[in-house]
């Protein structure tokens, strides 16, 4: 995932309300979201084996951006997706899980990792050497630390603030994050590409010419009482729509 914006345990019907782009290259094989042997829901990537994000039936919950810092990035390292994965078929708490991948953050390029159960959600960064309680309100990330004010992240929060102050559907929230609109030059952020990609990957839905871009948008809604809604619209290689709707055993 690269771009994901979210409200935690902050409305009255539901604990989480979220919507995440993921940017992918186009050559990529993916398979959409479906239910793994292991029992969680997500989408899956064919080549390295793991996945952005996913969601446990047993009130577990996981998502993934990368941390954009090209200049230092390696290619020897393992998958960043593991890291998901690892998550949803485990049973440590949140905390408990991020400790563990905090002594092996070095064998990873930059990523940052969203944790959930019923209770409590955490984020680490391996580029921020922390793991963070994330606190009960609105929040979007990219490929900067949670929070990170990137034009396309402001937008985001702006826009599922809006959303949220009348009554909305699965289908509205998987509308969200969907503006080809690129940032003004001067509020780029200097994440090592060079300014003509800067400027395509800093729109919230990208195209890149004909190799890279947003490949899906997913929406999930987490009630309190335990019903999960997830549903996911592949743009890339086509248009598919996947939707998924279970409960917290």
């Amino acid at each position: 995932m690269c771009l994901i914006a979210f409200n935690w345990k902050n409305h009255p019907e539901y604990k989480l309300i979220l919507v995440a782009n993921r940017d992918e290259y186009y050559e990529r094989p993916t398979a959409s979201l479906h239910q793994w042997d292991e029992g969680f829901y997500a989408g899956k990537d064919l080549k390295a084996g793991g996945t952005w994000m996913g969601f446990h039936p047993g009130g577990r919950f996981a998502a993934l951006t990368n941390f954009r810092d090209m200049e230092n990035d390696l290619v020897q390292v393992r998958s960043r997706g593991d890291l998901v994965k690892g998550f949803l078929e485990n049973n440590l708490t949140p905390f408990d899980y991020l400790k563990s991948i905090e002594k092996i953050q070095s064998e990873y390029n930059g990523f940052n990792l969203i944790v959930a159960d019923g209770e409590n959600m955490f984020a680490f960064s391996n580029y921020d050497y922390g793991i963070q309680k994330v606190s009960p309100g609105l929040h979007a990330i990219s490929n900067a630390f949670l929070d990170t004010p990137w034009p396309k992240v402001r937008t985001a929060k702006s826009e599922l603030e809006t959303m949220l102050k009348d009554r909305f559907s699965i289908d509205d929230l998987l509308e969200r994050l969907q503006s080809r609109q690129p940032a003004l030059e001067a509020n780029l952020p200097t994440t090592g590409l060079n300014p003509y990609l800067e400027k395509a990957v800093s729109a919230q839905l990208i195209q890149v010419d004909d190799y890279y871009g947003t490949v899906n948008t997913t929406a999930l809604l987490w009630k309190h009482d335990g019903g999960v809604l997830i549903k996911e619209k592949r743009i890339v290689p086509e248009m598919e729509i996947n939707l998924v709707e279970l409960r917290v055993n």
